[in-house]
């Protein structure tokens, strides 16, 4: 999610009295957290009378897929509740001094981000995000114990993996985990159980077989891949 804006949210200088503390200390805060964004180079749009009540914020507003706007991670200054609250801490010198607060929220709220994300994605989520990362589907209940097996192996090295061994058509099963957008389908049958392999496919795309250990280092190297 690249196209973003950061908002720096000032109070609005015609209705002074909706916020609290000095002249002084919000002019302070709003040169701030305006050098600030100049400094990292941010793309940047000034809303006056969106600042929080005790101090100017950076929002971020991200758009996703479809164009619409929201307000994600949210950065304040913050001089006024430092003083309301009596904070202090002693400097270097040994003399006392008022801390500035900073609120953030990187994500706004999780559920926002979650939601946000989803949608941007229409639920193809990466594979180091994803809440089921392997399925692992056995062609008839006779592979059901192999298919467990793996399972409990992939678990074990922290891979999120679970077995779907339901009554239906592998078929209809694939059909069905694809639909809920889990990235990873592991197939086990008579040849995977006698050659101790599994046949992978990412997103519907055959990758091959693999024995298990070929299997975790081909996950961790994508995972890696992502996060690059």
């Amino acid at each position: 999610m690249t196209d973003y804006m950061a908002q720096i949210s000032l109070r609005d200088p015609s209705n002074k009295e909706k916020y609290i503390g000095t002249d002084e200390n919000w002019d302070k805060a709003e040169k701030a957290i305006i050098e600030a964004a100049g400094k990292k180079g941010l793309k940047t749009v000034v809303e006056l009378g969106e600042a929080a009540f005790y101090g100017p914020k950076l929002d971020f507003m991200v758009k996703d897929a479809i164009g619409r706007k929201w307000q994600l991670g949210t950065i304040q200054v913050d001089y006024n509740l430092p003083e309301r609250f009596q904070l202090e801490f002693t400097d270097a010198d040994g003399s006392k001094q008022r801390p500035v607060m900073i609120h953030r929220a990187p994500f706004g709220s999780i559920e926002r981000f979650t939601a946000v994300v989803l949608e941007h994605t229409a639920g193809h989520l990466p594979l180091w995000l994803a809440p089921d990362q392997v399925k692992i589907l056995p062609v008839s209940e006779k592979y059901a114990d192999y298919a467990e097996k793996v399972c409990n192996l992939l678990n074990n090295c922290e891979i999120r993996a679970s077995v779907d061994s339901r009554n239906e058509t592998l078929g209809k099963r694939i059909r069905e985990i694809s639909l809920l957008r889990v990235p990873v389908l592991l197939i086990v049958g008579e040849k995977e159980l006698a050659e101790g392999t599994v046949s992978v496919r990412k997103e519907g795309a055959d990758q091959g077989s693999m024995n298990v250990e070929q299997f975790k280092d081909w996950f961790k190297a994508n995972v890696a891949e992502e996060l690059a």
